[in-house]
């Protein structure tokens, strides 16, 4: 068995030109700054999903704003991708908004509460911290 499949190294290519394509080519005022995060092909190259991510604000009506810029320059995209790559058919491209940044961010931030809130109800277990070995620390005579 191969080691990377030829929609794997498609998919990368995608993503890769993608990028350099949205950030230079598409002039629509109306889109913000967007990443994109992933790409996957179908097995038979026929579709590429392409997963994007917004920077600043991620609210549902902005997103969906940039969704509809993105589905209207597919084409034209899917034709910088054809002039660009070397491919017997070029993708049909769908785009998709990625939450999993926005997710992960929540759930970052719930971690760092739940944090502070442990160590503000429990303050006193700071002093006798356990060492990363797991033993507590012991003063030189071993105490």
């Amino acid at each position: 068995m191969r080691e990377f499949k030829r929609t794997d190294r498609v998919a990368d290519q995608l993503q890769q030109e993608l990028a350099v394509l949205i950030q230079r080519e598409v002039k629509d005022p109306r889109l913000g700054m967007v990443t994109v995060s992933g790409v996957t092909v179908s097995r038979d190259l026929g579709y590429a999903d392409v997963y994007v991510t917004l920077l600043g604000e991620n609210d549902a009506e902005r997103v969906k704003d940039n969704l509809k810029v993105l589905k209207r320059a597919a084409g034209f995209l899917r034709s910088q991708i054809a002039r660009r790559i070397k491919l017997r058919h070029v993708p049909e491209l769908r785009f998709h908004y990625d939450e999993s940044v926005v997710r992960g961010q929540k759930l970052s931030s719930l971690i760092e509460e739940a944090v502070a809130s442990d160590r503000a109800q429990h303050p006193d277990d700071d002093s006798d911290a356990a060492e990363p070995d797991g033993e507590a620390r012991r003063d030189e005579d071993g105490r």
